[in-house]
């Protein structure tokens, strides 16, 4: 009880500083884009360089959050989010006297006579926890995952200053307004938490992608697993940022880029699940080319419509069938929506699906041109303002921030692919019903129990 007490008084004395800190930033933010809205000037890119710093040096849900929020259009002024989207993991790991309260908290006294080894460093610190390596009685190498204190008190205080940046940029009138991505964010965020939920994801994923070589899933160990230690199998594999300083022949690239299509777009397509969390951290790169998938907090089960409108769309846009567009907007979860604001949406489908649509070998870097995406959101999101506006449905968070953290590796890897063939072998004799029978089936043997508002 007393190392509980000793946890929970610097989980509290953690949220306090953090709340502190995160309070003056996020209402920096607030009064900047309030004041932008009414006209009177600001330094928007030093303050948004400023925010960058002040979230960078965070452990925590906030810096999470603005990641995601970066690559969603619309959601943040151009440069906040070219600014958060640069945020990494910066907090230096907590040190040895913390690992071994936190270990005997969640293993009992003799925690260390589950492993023959156990590093005291940290091997990787992220925005919820860190990674200590370590090899069991029988040899089998682990990575166990354990939570910082106070991530509890930490996630509903940055839960709050999330929605009150949110709410004050909203309330001026964007032409995206983000009502369900707050409660998105919300729901997904704190799942992240529960390591038990986590280690379900990796089981879901395993049986997922059983039959596909070149993605490996680490198996978690049930009995050193608990809501705030995740301890899985080692899977030895090089950064994907250490694999870009080389300098790879364009096949290896080719490998890897194929390797993330299969392990991020194969559930969608086949399974309704998306992993939607693609940073570059979070996934290593084998020998072969093959590559490490290792953190599954963020997975989202999609309902079998919204996957079924997905290719409904592709397909509308390919037969230039407006009507069907418009229906498969619908399936998207799309609400109240005019057909001149679903025309609007179709300049910036047309963009976003163009790598998918075209049957020829070539990079992101010529499908995705920086400055041709810049006027294409431009010209969508001054129409979606002339049109009234739109809410942005739930789904889109994962499925778009997914879609951006993919092409950005795609770009830096140069990968020259035939994405259009790739896409039609996931996608040729798609069945919603068939789809909805596997996916009850998987969750089923993972005993993954996916939110009400899921499914």
């Amino acid at each position: 009880m007393a190392r509980e007490r000793d946890l929970d008084k610097t989980g509290f004395m953690d949220s306090m500083q953090r709340m502190l800190r995160t309070s003056g930033a996020v209402g920096g933010v607030a009064a900047r884009i309030a004041g932008h809205r009414l006209g009177i000037r600001s330094d928007r890119v030093s303050h948004a360089e400023g925010l960058r710093a002040v979230l960078g040096n965070l452990r925590g849900p906030l810096m999470k959050g603005a990641q995601i929020l970066s690559t969603i259009p619309g959601a943040l002024p151009d440069e906040y989010a070219e600014e958060l989207a640069h945020l990494q993991a910066n907090a230096p790991p907590m040190g040895w006297n913390f690992v071994q309260r936190r270990m005997r908290a969640e293993l009992g006294p003799q925690w260390e006579e589950n492993f023959r080894s156990f590093s005291h460093e940290a091997v990787a610190a992220a925005s919820l926890g860190q990674v200590h390596r370590a090899a069991l009685d029988d040899g089998r190498e682990v990575a166990c995952k354990l939570q910082y204190p106070g991530m509890t008190g930490a996630m509903e205080s940055d839960l709050r200053q999330l929605k009150r940046g949110l709410g004050v940029y909203g309330f001026f009138g964007s032409a995206i307004r983000q009502d369900e991505v707050y409660t998105e964010l919300a729901e997904r965020m704190r799942e992240e938490l529960d390591y038990e939920r986590e280690a379900s994801h990796l089981r879901l994923y395993r049986l997922i992608l059983r039959d596909v070589p070149q993605v490996h899933v680490p198996e978690p160990v049930a009995p050193l697993t608990t809501k705030r230690l995740l301890t899985m199998d080692w899977l030895p594999g090089r950064s994907m940022k250490s694999v870009l300083e080389e300098e790879l022949p364009q096949k290896e690239r080719n490998a890897i880029a194929k390797a993330l299509f299969q392990a991020w777009y194969r559930p969608v397509y086949r399974y309704g699940v998306i992993h939607g969390d693609p940073h570059m951290g979070n996934f290593t790169i084998c020998k072969d080319g093959g590559v490490n998938l290792l953190d599954f907090g963020a997975v989202r089960v999609f309902s079998p419509g919204f996957v079924g409108g997905v290719v409904e769309l592709f397909d509308a846009l390919r037969d230039d069938d407006e009507d069907r567009a418009y229906q498969a907007y619908y399936a998207w979860g799309f609400r109240n929506l005019s057909r001149e604001t679903a025309k609007v949406l179709n300049e910036w489908a047309r963009f976003f699906y163009r790598p998918l649509m075209t049957d020829r070998v070539w990079t992101m870097q010529e499908s995705n041109n920086p400055e041709e995406a810049r006027e294409v959101l431009e010209r969508v999101y001054e129409g979606l303002k002339r049109t009234g506006g739109v809410t942005l449905p739930r789904e889109f968070v994962m499925m778009d921030r997914s879609a951006i953290g993919l092409g950005s590796a795609f770009l830096r890897l140069g990968a020259r692919l035939n994405w259009h063939e790739m896409f039609q072998e996931l996608i040729t004799d798609f069945n919603v019903d068939e789809l909805a029978a596997r996916q009850r089936e998987a969750l089923r043997h993972a005993k993954v129990t996916p939110a009400r508002s899921m499914i």
